[in-house]
């Protein structure tokens, strides 16, 4: 049986309540699902163990944090031996402005989401860390007007 199947409508309400805001109480969670305490306590441990809730985190402004400046970056690169990309991967995702990064089929190889302080702060990650890695053959900013919906 996979995961999916093993929701029914009280676990994707849950589901729903918790991603909404993942710090509500078990008491108040149960209330909202229509539950007493101790099942709601297990649907949720239950969703835990199977891996459906991956884990639990805070949800940071960008902006008073001092990132608002996003950009996602597609990335295309000129090797595919498995020990450069691994390396390439590897280094990218080390990265503290690197948000997101994604490996996709076909063109560009990557996404990549870059989240800095400034216009400036951007450049100098783009052309000292970004396009100084030997794989790198192409990169095209695009950046972010204005974020539309993000559930994170």
């Amino acid at each position: 049986m996979s995961n999916k199947e093993m929701l029914d409508g009280i676990d994707r309400e849950i589901l729903f309540h918790l991603r909404r805001d993942g710090r509500l109480t078990n008491v108040e969670l149960a209330k909202r699902v229509g539950l007493t305490p101790p099942p709601c306590l297990r649907r949720v441990k239950r969703l835990e163990e199977a891996g459906i809730i991956a884990g639990y985190r805070a949800r940071i402004d960008p902006a008073a944090a001092g990132r608002g400046f996003e950009v996602v970056v597609a990335v295309e690169i000129g090797v595919n031996d498995l020990q450069t990309v691994e390396e390439f991967e590897s280094t990218v995702a080390s990265y503290e402005e690197v948000v997101e990064f994604r490996r996709l089929f076909g063109r560009p190889d990557y996404f990549v989401s870059v989240a800095v302080e400034d216009h400036a702060a951007y450049e100098s990650f783009l052309t000292a860390r970004l396009m100084a890695l030997p794989a790198v053959t192409r990169v095209d900013s695009h950046l972010t007007m204005k974020i539309i919906k993000n559930d994170g």
